[in-house]
Formats: C-alpha cells, sequence, structure tokens
C-alpha cells in the first residue's frame, strides 16, 4: 500500500457497494448463490466490485462466466462462439456476450493482482483481433455465397486486408479502446470472374467497400448487449472523405504523393489483422520506405512538433489537463518520443522498427538513443499510466482518459491500485508526469554550437574516406551522425566523383560555405537534406555552381529559403535555373503588374517545336511565380496581393497557350469565319484567389454566325463549328497539362461546365445561356459569380458579361434561395471539411473560406438584381466592399469578413509554401476570422437554414 502525502487517513469503505453487488450476483442465479457461500470467493468479488461496475454487469448477465471464474481465476480464456450462418441474426448478440465475458476476465485478473498491465494489454489486444477475423471471416463466407468471390481477371481470388493501425497494431490495445482500421485489397477485380452476372457483378472497390462497412457495423453498432469493439476509420487516406476501401496501388500512390508526417507514426505501427494477412504484410513492407527514411529526416521531429502543438492547443481549449493521455506528460508523449527516434533511426537500423512500445524503447537504449537510467523510467511511467488508464475505462467500460472529479471514484480508483487515498495516487502521477514531460520537451529542444569555417572546410575535404562527425556538431548540427553520412554518400556520388578540377575546386568552396549557413539556420538538417538535392542538380550544370562560387553572400539567403519553405526548396532542386531568380537583385524589387505579366508571357512562337515554346513559357512562369512567393515569404506584399498576382500570371499563361493552340488547329483545319471563342476561368481563379500549384476551372465557350449548313472551318479539313471548337479546347487542355522539361503548366478541371463531366466540353453562347435559364442548379448560378472573362475574343466578352448579369440577377424566392445555398454548404462541408479535434480546415472547415464565397454567393445572387454593382467584382475583397456598398452588410461586419479572409488566405498560402495541407492549430487570430465569418453567416441565415 502507498503511503498518503497527507498522513494517516481512514481507509475508504466500499462495503456497501460490494454488498449491492454479492446481492445482485446471488439473484442472479442459484449456481451463482451456492458459490458465494464460499467466503474466499465473496471476498475476491468483492475486489473485483470495488474496480468495476461493468465487470459485475457482466456477470449477472453472464451467471456461468462466475463459476468459470472461481474455478481458475479465468486462467482459460472463454471460448470462441461460433458465427454459423444458420444463426446469422444472432452474430451481433454473440460477439458481444464474448467481448464482454472476455473483457471481465481481464478486469478479474487485474484486479486480483494476477496479471500485470503487459499481460492485459495483450489480453484486450488478442481479444479485439479475435472478434475481428471472427466477424470478417463469417461476412466474408456470406458475400462470397450471395454475391461471387471477388477475382482478377485471372482467376486469382482477392481477399479484403484489414490493417489494424495505432495500439491495436502495436498490441497494445488498451481496454476500453476503439480500434484504428483501414481497409484494402492487392488486386482490382470483379465477381463478374467468379461466374456471375457481368450486369450485377460487383468491382473491387464496391465489394470491399460494402464488406468493410458492414464489418464495422456488426463491430460497433450498440446493441441490447451494448457493442463488441468501437470502430474507428478515419485513419484511411482523406479521412471520412475518402473511399471505405483502397487498392494497394492507390494507397502507395497516395502516400508518396501526400503523405503526411502524422500518416508516418500511425503507419508506423500498422499490421494485417484480420483478411489476407499474407498480402497485408506483403503491402506494410512496400510501405516502409515512406514511414522509415534512408537518413534522418528532420520532418520527423518537426511533424513531431506540429502534432505537439496541435494536441497542446486541443488540451488548452478542451481543459484537458486531467487527461493522462493526451495531457503534459502523458501517455502520447511518450509514444510520440519513442516513435520519434525509431523514426529518426529506423530506416538505417532494422532492430528500432519495432510495432510495439517498450521493445522500441527498449532497443533504443541497447542503441544509445536514450540513456539507461531515462529509458528504465520511462518504461516505469509508461507502465504505470497504461495501468491508470485500463482502470478508468474498466470502471464502466468507458472510453475515457481522464481523471474522476467524483470523490467516491477517485477513491476506488486509489485503493484499487493500492495507494492509501487520492492524494497519494495523484502526488505520484504528478511526479511521473514531469519527468516524462521533461525528457519529451529535451528532444525537441535545439541544441546549437558555433564552429570556425577552417573547421568545416577541413572536414568537408577529408571525405569520403577520413574526416570526424564532431566538426557537425560543433557548428549545430544535432544529428551529426545522419548529416556526416549523407555528406560521405554526397562525397562518393558519381556526380561529385566525376567534376572537373575547377568545378571540383568551386565545389570545395561552396561546400563548406553552405554548411555554414545551413547550421546557422533555424533547421539545420532539414536546410542540409535540401540543399544537397539542390546541389546534385547543380553538379550537372557547371555554370550554376560557378554562379555559387561567385556569389558567397547569397548562400545565407538561399539556406534561409530552402529551410523556410519546402515548395522553393522542391522547386529549387527541380529547376536550378531559379537560382537566378534568387540571385537577381529584381527578386527584392517590385513586383510585375497584370500588363507586365502578361507580356512576360506573350510571343512565345512555337515555330514547330511546340515542346521547346511550352518549356519557354514554363520557365517564365515558374520564375515570376518564384519571385511572387520570395515577396510573400519576405513579407514585401500580402497574401492578397500574392493571389491576385498568381491568378494575373495563369491568365497570360493562357492567353499565350490559347494563342498557340488557335495556330496549331487553324494550320490543320483552317479557320470558321466571323467565330468567337472565350476562356473562362471559375473558382479561385475566376475569383483571383490562386494558390501556388492550384488546379485551374476552365469552361470554354464559343459563338458562331448563324449560316446555312452550319458554320465551318475554311481549311482542307474542314471540320463543323462545334468540332472545331471542341478541338480547340482540347488542345489548350493538352498543352496546359504537357509534362516538359521544366515541368507542366497547369492541371485543368474542366467540370463546372454545364452538364459538368456529362456535358460538351465546349458550349455555344446559346447553349450555355439556355442551360443557365432552363437548367442550371444553385450553386451553378453561384460558381458564376466568380467566373470571369480570362482569354479570348473581346466581343463575346461582352456577351457572356450580359447573359452573366442576367443570370444573376434574376428573380429568386428568398426562402429556397437561402435553402439551396445552405444545403450545399453543408453537403460540401460533411464531404470535404477535413478538420478535426487538432487541426482546422482552412478553406472547407466551419468558418473558413468556402463559407466566406458562399455567404457572398448567396448576397449576390439575392441582392444583385436591386443592387447591379454586385455583379462587377469577382474577389473576394472586392464582393466584401460591394457588398457593404450595397447596403447588404454592415460597415461593422465588412470589416470583420476583410480581416477574416486576409487571415485565412495567409494562413493557406502559408501551408502551401511549405507543401503542407491547409490544415491548421487554431490561433487566435484564425479563431477570430472564424468567428467572423461563422456570424456573418448566421446572420443571413445560412446555418440554420441547412439544419
Amino acid at each position: 500500500m502507498h503511503d498518503s502525502a497527507s498522513g494517516a487517513a481512514a481507509a475508504p469503505d466500499f462495503s456497501a457497494l460490494t454488498e449491492r453487488a454479492l446481492t445482485r450476483l446471488r439473484n442472479a442465479s442459484e449456481p451463482a448463490r451456492a458459490a458465494l457461500e464460499d467466503a474466499a470467493l465473496a471476498q475476491r468479488v468483492a475486489r473485483v466490485a470495488a474496480v468495476s461496475d461493468f465487470a459485475i454487469d457482466t456477470l449477472v448477465r453472464q451467471p456461468a462466466l462466475l463459476l468459470a471464474l472461481a474455478a481458475d481465476d479465468g486462467a482459460q480464456e472463454p471460448p470462441p462462439p461460433q458465427l454459423d450462418a444458420e444463426g446469422r441474426a444472432d452474430w451481433a448478440t454473440r460477439l458481444r456476450r464474448y467481448r464482454a465475458a472476455g473483457s471481465t476476465r481481464l478486469i478479474w485478473r487485474d484486479a486480483l493482482g494476477l496479471d500485470a498491465v503487459a499481460d492485459t494489454l495483450r489480453g484486450s489486444t488478442e481479444l479485439a483481433e479475435t472478434c475481428l477475423r471472427l466477424a470478417h471471416d463469417a461476412l466474408e463466407d456470406e458475400f462470397e455465397r450471395r454475391y461471387g468471390a471477388l477475382r482478377t481477371p485471372a482467376g486469382e481470388r482477392v481477399r479484403l486486408v484489414v490493417f489494424g493501425l495505432g495500439k491495436l497494431g502495436g498490441g497494445e490495445l488498451n481496454f476500453s479502446s476503439d480500434v484504428d482500421l483501414v481497409y484494402a485489397y492487392e488486386h482490382d477485380g470483379s465477381t463478374e470472374f467468379d461466374g456471375r452476372d457481368p450486369a450485377r457483378a460487383l468491382d473491387a472497390e464496391s465489394y470491399f467497400a460494402k464488406l468493410g462497412q458492414q464489418l464495422a457495423r456488426l463491430l460497433d453498432e450498440p446493441t441490447a448487449e451494448g457493442f463488441s469493439h468501437r470502430v474507428d476509420l478515419r485513419l484511411r487516406p482523406y479521412g471520412n472523405a475518402g473511399r471505405v476501401a483502397w487498392s494497394f496501388a492507390a494507397m502507395e500512390q497516395y502516400f508518396q504523393r501526400e503523405g503526411r508526417d502524422w500518416e508516418r507514426y500511425a503507419w508506423q505501427k500498422a499490421r494485417p489483422v484480420a483478411g489476407d494477412l499474407d498480402a497485408g504484410e506483403r503491402f506494410v513492407e512496400a510501405l516502409r520506405p515512406f514511414v522509415y527514411r534512408r537518413y534522418l529526416d528532420f520532418g520527423a521531429l518537426d511533424g513531431l512538433r506540429a502534432m505537439k502543438a496541435a494536441i497542446s492547443a486541443e488540451v488548452a481549449r478542451k481543459e484537458l489537463a486531467d487527461d493522462i493521455k493526451r495531457g503534459p506528460g502523458g501517455i502520447r508523449e511518450i509514444e510520440f518520443l519513442v516513435q520519434a527516434l525509431q523514426l529518426i533511426r529506423g530506416g538505417r537500423e532494422a532492430e528500432l522498427r519495432g510495432r510495439r512500445l517498450l521493445p522500441a524503447l527498449q532497443a533504443l537504449v541497447a542503441q544509445r538513443q536514450i540513456g539507461e537510467d531515462a529509458g528504465a523510467a520511462l518504461a516505469d511511467d509508461y507502465r504505470f499510466l497504461r495501468r491508470l488508464e485500463n482502470r478508468l475505462q474498466m470502471l464502466r467500460d468507458a472510453q475515457t482518459h481522464a481523471l474522476p472529479a467524483g470523490e467516491a471514484e477517485r477513491a476506488r480508483i486509489a485503493v484499487g491500485l493500492d495507494y492509501a487515498d487520492w492524494d497519494a495516487l495523484r502526488a505520484e502521477l504528478e511526479r511521473r508526469r514531469e519527468r516524462i514531460t521533461a525528457e519529451f520537451d529535451a528532444l525537441l529542444a535545439p541544441r546549437r554550437r558555433r564552429a570556425a569555417p577552417d573547421a568545416l572546410t577541413a572536414y568537408w575535404r577529408a571525405l569520403p574516406e577520413s574526416g570526424e562527425a564532431q566538426a557537425l556538431l560543433d557548428a549545430g548540427f544535432d544529428a551529426a551522425g545522419d548529416a556526416d553520412a549523407a555528406l560521405r554518400d554526397f562525397a562518393r556520388s558519381p556526380g561529385v566523383r566525376g567534376l572537373s578540377d575547377a568545378a571540383r575546386a568551386r565545389l570545395d568552396r561552396v561546400l563548406p560555405s553552405l554548411l555554414q549557413a545551413a547550421a546557422a539556420s533555424s533547421q539545420p538538417m532539414l536546410a542540409l537534406k535540401r540543399l544537397l538535392a539542390l546541389l546534385h542538380n547543380v553538379l550537372r550544370r557547371s555554370a550554376y555552381l560557378a554562379l555559387l562560387d561567385e556569389q558567397p553572400a547569397a548562400l545565407s539567403r538561399l539556406v534561409e529559403v530552402v529551410s523556410r519553405s519546402a515548395l522553393l526548396a522542391e522547386r529549387l532542386a527541380s529547376h536550378p535555373l531559379l537560382l537566378d531568380e534568387l540571385l537577381d537583385a529584381r527578386v527584392a524589387g517590385p513586383l510585375p503588374d497584370r500588363e507586365e505579366l502578361l507580356a512576360a508571357c506573350a510571343g512565345f512562337d512555337a515555330g514547330g517545336d511546340v515542346e521547346e515554346a511550352l518549356q519557354a513559357i514554363n520557365e517564365t512562369r515558374q520564375a515570376l511565380s518564384f519571385r511572387i512567393a520570395m515577396a510573400l515569404r519576405d513579407g514585401r506584399q500580402s497574401a492578397q496581393d500574392s493571389a491576385r498576382q498568381l491568378a494575373w500570371l495563369a491568365d497570360a499563361v493562357v492567353a499565350q497557350v490559347l494563342a498557340m493552340a488557335q495556330a496549331e488547329v487553324a494550320a490543320a483545319h483552317g479557320r470558321v469565319p466571323g467565330a468567337r471563342f472565350a476562356v473562362l476561368g471559375y473558382g479561385s481563379l475566376g475569383g483571383e484567389e490562386l494558390g501556388f500549384g492550384s488546379d485551374l476551372d476552365l469552361v470554354f465557350l464559343y459563338d458562331a454566325p448563324a449560316v446555312e449548313g452550319g458554320a465551318a472551318s475554311d481549311g482542307a479539313r474542314s471540320l463543323d463549328a462545334p468540332r472545331w471548337f471542341a478541338r480547340l479546347a482540347q488542345k489548350i487542355v493538352a498543352l496546359l497539362g504537357a509534362v516538359t522539361a521544366a515541368g507542366r503548366l497547369f492541371d485543368v478541371d474542366v467540370r463546372l461546365r454545364p452538364d459538368g463531366a456529362k456535358g460538351l466540353l465546349v458550349s455555344s453562347l446559346a447553349s450555355f445561356a439556355e442551360y443557365q435559364d432552363e437548367r442550371a442548379w444553385t450553386w451553378e448560378h453561384q460558381a458564376l459569380v466568380r467566373a470571369r472573362f480570362v482569354a479570348g475574343d473581346e466581343a463575346l466578352h461582352a456577351r457572356f458579361d450580359e447573359v452573366r448579369a442576367r443570370t444573376l440577377t434574376r428573380a429568386r424566392e428568398a426562402d429556397k434561395l437561402r435553402g439551396d445555398v445552405a444545403a450545399m454548404r453543408a453537403r460540401m462541408r460533411a464531404e470535404l471539411d477535413r478538420s478535426d479535434a487538432a487541426f482546422f480546415d482552412l478553406k472547407q472547415g466551419e468558418g473558413g473560406l468556402v463559407d466566406l464565397e458562399f455567404q457572398l454567393q448567396y448576397l449576390v445572387l439575392r441582392d444583385s438584381a436591386r443592387a447591379p454593382a454586385l455583379l462587377a467584382p469577382r474577389d473576394t475583397p472586392g464582393l466584401i466592399d460591394a457588398a457593404e456598398g450595397a447596403g447588404a452588410l454592415d460597415a461593422a461586419t465588412a470589416t470583420a469578413l476583410r480581416a477574416a479572409h486576409l487571415t485565412l488566405l495567409a494562413a493557406g498560402l502559408e501551408c502551401t509554401l511549405d507543401r503542407r495541407p491547409r490544415r491548421v492549430v487554431e490561433t487566435e487570430e484564425i479563431a477570430t476570422a472564424r468567428s467572423a465569418i461563422d456570424a456573418a453567416m448566421r446572420a443571413a441565415g445560412l446555418r440554420e437554414a441547412a439544419a
């Protein structure tokens, strides 16, 4: 018994509690009454009753379980249920009773001191896996009887793989945890290849999504017997907005292109727990390079810092200081500490890749990444917190991590853990939490010392055969060993070994200076990694190496740029020509205006070589967007100005590509006399709010003269007007998306055209106007608010504006308009909002940028008939000004919305510059912006109308 910090205190009296439990059990069955005549058994039951109401409830419902536990104290696990086809209606009940019995056995053994905490965690995991496999296998058999087996065209059977992530994957599931699952399958296929009717056959995604959803319901859906296991599917790609079941190929592509730091942590523990286990292991192995990088990836600690900041914000916002999982010094800090060190070293040291925390901690101690004393203390603290977590949950089978507020519950937890009282337990808990926090903070704390450049020069010139990593450590590289390994590999690379004497001499002068600047940056290892990527490309272009050698003053600026912006670092590495921009004095000067951007992109004559012309345009686009990014990053211009300039730059590119496309189509088919063509920009392009790397929402219009037989081109291979302009639009999309040595210009989205993906790529002006008048949905009229002419014939520009104005000012029933707008926004948020407890989705979140766009679109549709000034602006600031001028917004609201827009737009562009999703921890400034937008939405009735 642990002593109380407050001195001797009377032991809590649980006699009434235990007597009620014994009475209920005696009344449950005659065999139970007889068994409880044994005083020793009654005493054991009393101990269990003090620990768990859930266990007593289960024993009352299943009296035979009491007799089994009395016989062997739970040494034997309850027999698993049979989920046969004849008993289909009872599957849920059987699973829930089995889970309740197995959980009660774990409580019994824990309460009586028969199991260590590791036994309880393992037992909880095995119980969940058994339920998962039983449920999966039964449903799989049922599906194959009903729909057929899923097979590849070659006849190979394909099965669902159920991955367990989090503590389930790590084999350390807490008592009342949910289970984090991801569904996947190895190959595409169809039930058609199992001999089923092709017209009714299911493809792989539909088949396994349906199977996965039924599996979740079978385990998770509450019944009279409670639930088997709570299922959480949000860790799949894109979370709730993503597909339920993913092919291996699609998941691999996702992680290669969009995988985030937190997903590396999540998949570090992943393992197949049901279905095709062998296929699952193959996928986990294939994913290993995503989880474990070859060298120290400073992004692992950056990701950890970001997650820690998000959790700290959540703890503060939700007042979770007493949460032993997420609060300071909680379970998650130990998990993050161990996982971060695994991610840092695990790419090179396979023994650090274990899924279970305590063995991984021991391996880190063995590798001297954690001191022996610190490792032993952390392991003991972890076992203490996990046992306390289990006891909190065992009380009533609740998924809680919060310390109880009630005195009676506190006494039960403390005494059940052999503490004299709550104060004694709390004092022990606080001591351990302080120790955990100190270790965790030490991991993230920067440690830097300066070194003389001469030491780095000597070190670099000694590579790869000799040289001491101490020089890097002294310079300020925390992970000197990893930096040393990366530099040795760089020194051994064919690119370095193949340098001429003159080029090698330049590199020997440049690289130590880069190392010194990187060491002085905010993130030395990250800067070094990005600089080496840049240098690998520069080595093949001696002019750039010479440039760096001759401009030493620019090196610190280069290091600063690559360390602070993943996007700019990536672009510099992929396109070293941008070094010219970085070192050009113009980069710090005034930015070009709209006319200058148009002039910069104009005049690239294909001259028979389209790819060369596209590359030249793209190099210009890359340079100008880089200059805009630098101005934003340096604080020389606002986010609004930067987004507007990016849209103007896109306008200029589209105009030049249109000219090239028209020339190509005319060369093949002639021109359509008297016809006109226009490219319209929708979405962020139309609203002049483009981001770095944004795609373009385009719609194409034409207008041809009415002539007998229909307008047609005048070339040798004549085409009628619809086909001619369709060919032109296809060519524009192809040229914008063509891959050249300088990359592609833009991805294009044409789904906002009339009738969407089912409609014609190009619409005549008449059909466009008819569609807007007769068939367009309200949301399509909303989209029209931001639509603007981007390139083409000015006369058609004017006629489009007339159609747009007529459409937007048409009479509308107020309640229906409000309802339509609110309903569409609610639907979009449900499908696209990636906000969660830790992060806010700047675009789709409640009170985000799309909410603001919808509100302004609603005001235009509602009020433009009486206030035509609302029709002119397409950009958000302009629409706010127009709405204020029209009396649709009061001055205070308009001011608040302007500030909110700037705040969210700036945060979004900052995310883009660092290649992060536009999901952020909610700061006070962002909370204020959200509040302003949400208040305006409510004032307009756009929240209530969706309810």
